[in-house]
């Protein structure tokens, strides 16, 4: 059964980070290097980054699979629109189900709070996550390119879907 739960407490931060590390290492060092990932786990997805992104109206939320910690995901409400931050569900529980829930928790949140259209972004380079994306009636409305320092940027493309 999955359950999605906000994160609130330093723990819950805590086993975040730990969780990102494990999912974006796997995950996103074939796309942009071990570099930047861990630049970027560092800089975004540390305890320390978590809080600050919850402090600054990002409200994030742990995603769990009978009782594991197995995802977690991040969003935030800008005038009529719905940003999809962050989401990511661990390797071996993509398939179960789990991430379409979430998104389904997603759309959920951006209907109590009147939102319009849900955005998100994407490397571009992401293709798998490009194609669910798309598959669920996203489409990609622009690129962006945001230098995060150090000599890395994100080179994303902005994706929107209407509700």
């Amino acid at each position: 059964m999955t359950k999605i739960r906000a994160v609130k407490s330093k723990d819950d931060c805590n086993a975040i980070a730990q969780l990102a590390n494990i999912i974006w290492r796997e995950h996103y060092t074939p796309i942009i290097g071990i570099d930047q990932v861990s630049y970027m786990l560092d800089k975004f997805q540390s305890s320390e980054a978590i809080k600050q992104q919850i402090e600054d109206g990002y409200k994030y939320y742990a995603i769990s699979y009978n009782m594991v910690l197995v995802g977690y995901l991040a969003i935030k409400k800008n005038d009529h629109t719905m940003f999809l931050s962050k989401i990511y569900i661990s390797k071996d529980f993509r398939g179960l189900g789990i991430g379409k829930t979430a998104l389904n928790f997603i759309d959920q949140e951006a209907t109590n709070h009147a939102c319009k259209t849900i955005t998100l972004t994407v490397n571009r380079f992401n293709t798998n996550s490009i194609n669910a994306y798309e598959k669920l009636g996203y489409i990609k409305t622009r690129t962006a390119i945001k230098d995060i320092g150090e000599g890395y940027v994100m080179d994303d493309y902005i994706m929107e879907r209407t509700l």
